[in-house]
């Protein structure tokens, strides 16, 4: 992994990551075969081939008019690499405490503690302490705080732009499963809207999924309070910001969007309940179980990482989870026996790489 990253050089990388957008205004119209190219035909295939032909009917008993049509996809695992060797997030904080000379120098003990256990896990297979996710969380809070949005945002795509680790031919910022980007064409071809709502940081979503189109105000995510650059300690309420300041990011952990949070999420920022939905692990039930409840005809897809020779995967505990995913009545997608590639056919699984 490069470790040479440094503050000067982010305004060279404040560009959108390389990548075809996947969510213009005027989306081609296809034959069903034409929009899953990357795809074998699999049950998940074909479940969510059926029920979009069905809600999209106008005269299906189950007809789901296009203002209620709402998708909704976990990042991480989903459509977003997450081995390499773990979350895209947990490598940028391991960088930005370790390894980033403008702050490696000055990051609390607290906040290198669990940028070392990061790296403990990823090179030695140290297993995480409990609750990581919540530690991780305050950890990032504190790590990035001081920040204007648009220097995290640059910073963000310059991490990005580096190899992404345990892969020859793709950056972190390419690592999308590009079978997964087709399902965004077509269900926009079809009258719905998808929104992001992921366990990482929303501004971290943001500034990957923008390589893809997908806009800023359909992200959500972990939040921490932000502040404009003079308001110091004066509530919001209380303070008027003036033409020339910023908004600035803070250490105050305000939500991690995890499990239920993200259906209270869902419900606070998109006012609708989803009628898909689409993860890859525990963290998403909640958001599956909240659209199976949904008014209208509703499904949930669970991808599973059993692909040991194209990703980084186990497969013995990816088929275990499929098993329970079935069992909770959600369609699972396989990406070994689904996918005809993950990444990209010139993409290459290799042996990580530590300095």
């Amino acid at each position: 992994m490069k470790t040479k990253l440094f503050l000067p050089f982010f305004i060279l990388f404040a560009v959108a990551l390389s990548g075809c957008s996947k969510d213009d205004d005027s989306p081609e119209i296809k034959t069903e075969k034409e929009y899953f190219t990357l795809w074998n035909q699999c049950e998940a295939l074909d479940a969510l081939q059926a029920y979009v032909k069905d809600v999209t009917d106008p005269v299906s008993p189950n007809y789901i008019k296009e203002e209620d049509r709402i998708a909704t996809f976990d990042m991480d695992g989903t459509f977003v690499g997450e081995l390499y060797p773990t979350y895209f997030e947990y490598n940028l904080l391991e960088y930005r405490v370790l390894d980033d000379p403008a702050y490696r120098d000055i990051a609390p003990d607290d906040v290198k503690e669990a940028a070392q256990a990061i790296r403990d896990f990823v090179r030695t297979g140290k297993k995480l302490p409990d609750h990581f996710d919540m530690i991780h969380a305050r950890a990032a809070a504190k790590a990035y705080a001081g920040m204007t949005v648009a220097e995290f945002d640059a910073y963000v795509k310059a991490y990005a732009q580096q190899p992404a680790n345990g892969f020859t031919g793709m950056t972190y910022g390419q690592s999308f499963y590009q079978p997964m980007l087709e399902v965004f064409d077509y269900l926009k071809a079809n009258g719905f809207t998808y929104y992001v709502v992921s366990g990482s940081d929303r501004f971290i979503c943001r500034a990957l999924v923008e390589a893809i189109g997908i806009e800023p105000n359909r992200v959500i995510g972990m939040d921490v309070r932000l502040v404009s650059s003079s308001q110091g300690t004066e509530q919001g309420v209380n303070y008027t910001m003036g033409r020339e300041e910023d908004i600035v990011r803070t250490d105050e952990l305000i939500i991690k969007n995890l499990k239920t949070n993200k259906v209270l999420q869902i419900s606070q920022e998109i006012g609708k309940v989803p009628v898909l939905s689409f993860g890859n692990s525990s963290g998403d039930c909640a958001m599956h179980n909240y659209a199976l409840n949904s008014p209208h005809k509703s499904a949930a897809f669970m991808l599973i990482a059993d692909d040991e020779t194209r990703d980084h995967a186990n497969r013995e505990k990816a088929l275990s989870l499929g098993g329970q995913w079935r069992e909770a009545g959600y369609h699972v997608i396989s990406m070994r026996d689904d996918f005809k590639t993950i990444y990209g056919y010139n993409v290459l699984k290799t042996s990580f790489a530590f300095p």
